[in-house]
C-alpha cells in the first residue's frame, strides 16, 4: 500500500518510520521523567535551579537598582539568542538546498543502512522534519529575544512606585518565559543530531538518539553534591525570610 508515494510495505520505510517514532518517544519520555523527578525534588535538574536563580537575580536587581548590570546581562542573553536564531535561518537555507539534491545523495548516504534507501518520498519527509525542527528553533529564539526586550524595560522600573508600579512577580514571570523559549530553542537544536543522522539511515539515527539522551542527562541532572548544597541554601533562605517576617 502506498500513501502519497510512500511504499509502506518497504522494509526501509518501515525501519525509518519506526526509528523516528522511537526517537521522538524516548525524548518525550525522558522529559516526562525529568518533570516527575523535579516534582519530587526541586533541585534534581540544573534548569530548576536556574529558574530560582533568575527569580532571585530579578528581585536583587529591582531592589538595589542595578540598572547597568541588568541591561548588560539582558544584552548578552539577547545577543546569544540572536546568533542562534540567525544560525537557524542559515541552516534552513542549507536544508532547502539539500532537499533538491535528494536523488543524487540518497543512495550514497544510505550506504551504511541495512535496508538501503527508502525512496524519494521518505527523503522528502526527512528534510521536511529538519525544516520543521529548525523553524521551531528560529521561532523559539525570536520569542526569547522579544521577551528579553520586554524584561529590559520592566526590570528598570523603580519598586518605589514613584513612576508607576510593576510587581516583581510579573517581571519574574516574563523573564521565566524568555528562559523557557531559549530552552525550547536549544532542545530543538539538540534534536537536529538524530534528525541529521537519519539522512544516513535508521541505525545512525538510533545510535545518535542514545548518545543524545546520555549527553542530555549529564547536562540536565544536578550532581548530588551540588543538589544538596542548593537544598541547604534554599533552607537557609527560608529561615532568613521567617526571621525577617518575625
Amino acid at each position: 500500500m502506498d500513501i502519497v508515494g510512500l511504499p509502506l510495505s518497504s522494509p526501509a520505510v518501515i525501519a525509518d518510520v519506526a526509528a523516528l517514532a522511537t526517537t521522538l518517544g524516548t525524548i518525550v519520555g525522558y522529559h516526562l521523567f525529568l518533570a516527575y523527578k523535579v516534582a519530587h525534588d526541586p533541585n534534581y535538574t540544573f534548569q530548576a535551579t536556574m529558574r530560582r536563580s533568575r527569580a532571585a537575580w530579578t528581585r536583587a536587581i529591582m531592589a538595589e537598582g542595578k540598572d547597568i548590570l541588568a541591561v548588560q546581562t539582558l544584552r548578552n542573553s539577547t545577543m546569544a539568542a540572536t546568533f542562534l536564531a540567525s544560525t537557524a535561518v542559515l541552516l534552513i537555507i542549507g536544508v532547502l538546498t539539500l532537499s533538491a539534491q535528494g536523488e543524487r545523495l540518497e543512495a550514497s548516504w544510505h550506504a551504511l543502512s541495512l535496508t538501503g534507501p527508502a525512496g524519494s518520498a521518505m527523503w522528502t519527509i526527512k528534510t521536511l522534519a529538519l525544516l520543521v525542527d529548525l523553524f521551531s528553533a528560529f521561532l523559539c529564539f525570536t520569542m526569547a529575544i522579544r521577551q528579553f526586550h520586554h524584561v529590559g524595560y520592566m526590570i528598570n522600573v523603580p519598586i518605589s512606585g514613584k513612576y508607576g508600579h510593576i510587581p516583581q512577580e510579573i517581571v519574574i514571570s516574563q523573564f521565566e518565559r524568555s528562559g523557557r523559549f531559549y530552552w525550547f530553542g536549544m532542545r530543538s537544536y539538540f534534536l537536529l543530531v538524530p534528525l541529521v543522522l537519519w539522512l544516513f539511515g535508521y541505525v545512525m539515527m538510533l545510535a545518535a538518539t542514545a548518545v543524545l539522551l546520555w549527553v542530555l542527562f549529564r547536562l540536565d541532572h544536578m550532581p548530588r553534591g551540588e543538589g544538596e548544597m542548593a537544598q541547604r541554601a534554599e533552607g537557609l533562605d527560608r529561615c532568613g525570610a521567617i526571621e525577617v517576617d518575625a
